[in-house]
């Protein structure tokens, strides 16, 4: 996918990826920090952030030894302007949308809890 609004929306579609994102509303994150909640190998967090990343949803950095992730919000600002363009849709609140991302991870949490803590998006990265 080479159309950036595509991108965001491919990107924004996986509960995991939303976790993530919502993870990263706080602070900036290393990649082991952002994978210890989740019942995923390392390597399964590392391909969401590449999606994340290739939607310019997140930027990482190397700081010594350690990559470290950060949220870049500004990228939803096309997708924004693309919904608002149907006239039905407010423009994006960061916060309200804070405030959804915070309860999908509220959600996605609770599940892992009551299916003991089994990986959600088996094969669909």
């Amino acid at each position: 996918m080479t159309d950036p609004i595509s991108t965001v929306f491919f990107a924004l579609a996986d509960p995991t990826r939303r976790a993530i994102l919502t993870m990263l509303l706080e602070d900036d994150m290393a990649v082991t920090d952002v994978a210890e909640p989740f019942a995923m190998s390392l390597a399964a967090i590392s391909k969401h952030l590449a999606v994340l990343a290739e939607a310019r949803l997140i930027s990482r950095e190397k700081r010594g030894r350690v990559i470290w992730c950060k949220l870049e919000p500004d990228a939803m600002k096309a997708a924004s302007v693309w919904m608002q363009g149907f006239g039905q849709f407010d423009p994006v609140d960061l916060d309200a949308f804070e405030r959804f991302l915070e309860g999908e991870l509220a959600e996605v949490s609770d599940q892992e809890e009551s299916a003991g803590a089994l990986p959600r998006t088996p094969g669909y990265l």
